[in-house]
């Protein structure tokens, strides 16, 4: 071939790869990722170029099948619109993580939602989103970590306007901005959302405030005012211990419990709760608060005080502690690990003294927890399927004659009511076996000892004969695979489950407090939609699943 012919082939053929024909490694502009509300929608192939255009970018990995992508989706998309009125530079973005297997074993999502942050179009190392649910709260996250997470401060000025601007502040004095202190003191302001935060190297400001050394002062308009951390001249600055301080002292000495105040209880570490039910129309329970207030300060950073207004919208918190409103005025107390309650004596007044030594007495052994538990039923045995309570439980579950088969359950738990019918088939077909029982057992409003029970349905069998023998059943869910089961002698059938229990976040010891998510936050998996093991379902969640007990 004539040696122009082929060159003037090749000028064509690189002209029909060029920018117009889009082909492969030219160059070219890639078509922009489209966009839904705000939010970038994108996929393998868009995922690449927009990290490289945006430095700062947040992705949601959803399922269009989850709830909690539901819930988030409008309040993610406000995110957007504030971020954007601000012309903060940094992206929301969102990829269907079903539609995208690739991804989500790139990044290792294994329950939905989960957000990711990444910066300067680093792709092997983002920031897992440790923020809320909530529009103010994730353009808040984003913005300490695009900008500075403290205010400085050069004069009094500055302290007074900054001091003046929440009812609570910290400020950290430290006379060489350049500390490694400062990095972790700036790092924890980045994820105390509900705190403003400034630092300060100024002499005057040290003396203004009586300080000599590096210190943390958190400013509060409540209580003491005041409260000093100051930093450790040998071992710097442990976030661990400053972030317990603020928590401690940012919260109130009492606090009423309400939706807005419940994920800061919840999210205050403190495992000790100390509760005060009145009902808040009565003067004379009105007259009661000050002296559980008197009885708080010895007690600040180990028991949270709390009041309960039987006459607002906390029927579900008295249920949890198995009382009526009728009951008010009185006290509990419960430990949030081990979810343990205690009572005081019935009849005791309530006043700063006896509150004090309640408190005392329960946290130095001297009382006593309680079980909830329902009365038995009259005919708690007349149908199929047994109803079991606190009560009865041990005599039914461990009669040495019986093979009991027990269903823990919730009654607002979507998937134990999927299960009922299974369940009832199940005990219909076992009626007349003489040494077979059926039974269920509503783990929201009975309490056992020993038996903790982390998610809904969960289902256990009692083997007859002795030594309390308990097997967890945990393989599918149908009338075949529990007949199979129990023929077997309590063999779990062969066939692979559909699906294992979902893990359970701390959270729910029942239909209350617990269920209140850890201040709404994502990143301590309060909520999700979980798929099996690590494998990330491809359509609709499976049936075969269990509830978190906080997905309320």
């Amino acid at each position: 071939m004539d040696g122009r012919l082929l060159l003037l082939l090749l000028l064509l053929l690189l002209r029909a790869s060029g920018p117009q024909g889009q082909g492969p490694g030219t160059g070219g502009p890639e078509e922009a990722p489209p966009e839904e509300d705000g939010v970038l929608v994108l996929n393998r192939h868009s995922l690449g170029g927009a990290l490289q255009e945006h430095p700062a970018l947040l992705v949601e990995f959803y399922a269009p099948w989850c709830g909690h992508c539901k819930a988030l989706a409008p309040e993610y998309s406000k995110a957007a619109a504030l971020l954007a009125a601000e012309s903060a530079k940094v992206r929301l973005a969102k990829v269907d993580g079903p539609s995208e297997p690739e991804l989500t074993k790139e990044f290792a999502v294994t329950e939905y939602p989960t957000l990711k942050f990444f910066r300067a179009g680093n792709r092997t190392h983002p920031e897992e989103y440790t923020g809320p649910r909530e529009a103010q709260g994730i353009a808040e996250w984003l913005r300490r970590r695009m900008g500075p997470s403290a205010t400085r401060l050069q004069d009094e000025e500055d302290a007074q306007v900054l001091m003046e601007s929440r009812d609570v502040v910290v400020i950290g004095f430290f006379q060489d901005l350049q500390d490694e202190d400062v990095a972790t003191f700036l790092a924890l302001a980045q994820d105390a959302l509900d705190v403003t935060f400034g630092l300060t190297d100024q002499p005057q400001l040290f003396e203004k405030f009586g300080l000599t050394q590096d210190s943390v002062v958190l400013f509060k308009k409540f209580d003491e005012g005041r409260a000093d951390f100051p930093v450790d001249e040998e071992l710097g600055l442990d976030m661990g211990d400053l972030s317990r301080f603020l928590v401690t002292h940012s919260l109130r000495l009492v606090t009423e419990f309400n939706s807005e105040t419940s994920p800061k209880i919840f999210g205050a570490r403190i495992l000790n709760h100390l509760l005060l039910f009145v009902n808040q129309t009565l003067a004379p329970h009105q007259e009661l608060l000050a002296g559980f207030g008197e009885a708080a300060p010895p007690f600040r950073g180990q028991v949270l005080f709390v009041v309960v207004d039987v006459a607002a919208d906390n029927g579900h918190v008295l249920q949890y502690f198995g009382l009526r409103a009728e009951e008010a005025p009185t006290l509990r107390f419960i430990n949030m690990e081990t979810t343990k309650k205690y009572a005081p004596v019935a009849g005791l007044p309530l006043t700063a003294a006896s509150v004090a030594a309640f408190c005392q007495a329960v946290l130095g052994g001297q009382i006593k927890p309680y079980l909830l538990s329902q009365d038995v039923p009259p005919d708690w045995d007349q149908r199929p399927v047994k109803t079991l309570v606190g009560k009865n439980f041990e005599e039914v579950a461990f009669d040495e004659t019986k093979n009991v088969f027990i269903k823990f359950y919730a009654p607002w738990c979507t998937h134990c009511k999927e299960l009922a019918p299974a369940w009832e088939a199940l005990a219909e077909k076992y009626k007349d076996h003489e040494d077979i029982v059926i039974a269920e057992l509503d783990a929201t409003a009975n309490e056992l000892e020993g038996f903790p029970v982390h998610g809904f349905p969960t289902l256990k069998y009692f083997p007859a004969g002795p030594g309390r023998k308990v097997i967890e059943y945990r393989s599918n869910r149908d009338l075949e695979s529990f007949s199979q089961f129990l023929d077997s002698g309590g063999e779990l059938p062969a066939a692979e489950p559909s699906e294992p229990a979902a893990p359970v976040p701390v959270g729910a010891r029942g239909p209350v407090i617990r269920g209140q998510r850890r201040g709404g936050r994502l990143g301590g998996r309060g909520a999700g939609c979980s798929p099996a093991g690590v494998r990330v379902p491809s359509q609709e969640p499976p049936a075969n699943s269990t509830a978190r007990k906080d997905e309320l």
